[in-house]
């Protein structure tokens, strides 16, 4: 698993910590600049544009996806916040299951602000594109 870090202009983004929940949410500045990142460093595991469908890595966008559904706004901002929390220690410190690296920690290579960014990404990248969406022929002949 070689990382590769990603070569993006972060200038407009502001300095950040590593805090939950996503200061970025909901910023499109901020959701592009993670799509340009996410796509040169986390594709190859994750799939081009977030669609993790047919990936080796888990599909990210499904990360806090049920707390869309919660009606109570204050409970709901906990949920995503929890989200976040998930997503950003991965970021961090990587996937480690019986001494088998999944994913590499990325703490040294990406700055929170971007880290945020991709989370901004992830979380609005369209949902239901992939193999899922395809006719059957459609999916054979990819």
């Amino acid at each position: 698993m070689e990382q590769i870090k990603p070569q993006v202009d972060t200038s407009a983004l502001p300095a950040l910590g590593w805090h939950e929940p996503n200061p970025l949410r909901g910023n499109a500045e901020a959701a592009a600049i993670g799509k340009a990142a996410f796509n040169q460093s986390c594709a190859v595991c994750h799939g081009q544009d977030a669609i993790g469908t047919r990936s080796p890595a888990p599909d990210l966008r499904r990360i806090g996806m049920g707390c869309r559904r919660i009606q109570d706004a204050a409970l709901r901002q906990r949920c995503q916040g929890d989200a976040d929390a998930f997503f950003i220690k991965s970021v961090r410190y990587g996937k480690q299951k019986f001494g088998i690296v999944h994913m590499p920690p990325w703490e040294g290579l990406l700055a929170p602000e971007l880290a945020w960014a991709l989370r901004s990404f992830v979380e609005t990248a369209p949902k239901g594109t992939g193999i899922q969406s395809l006719s059957p022929t459609a999916a054979a002949t990819q």
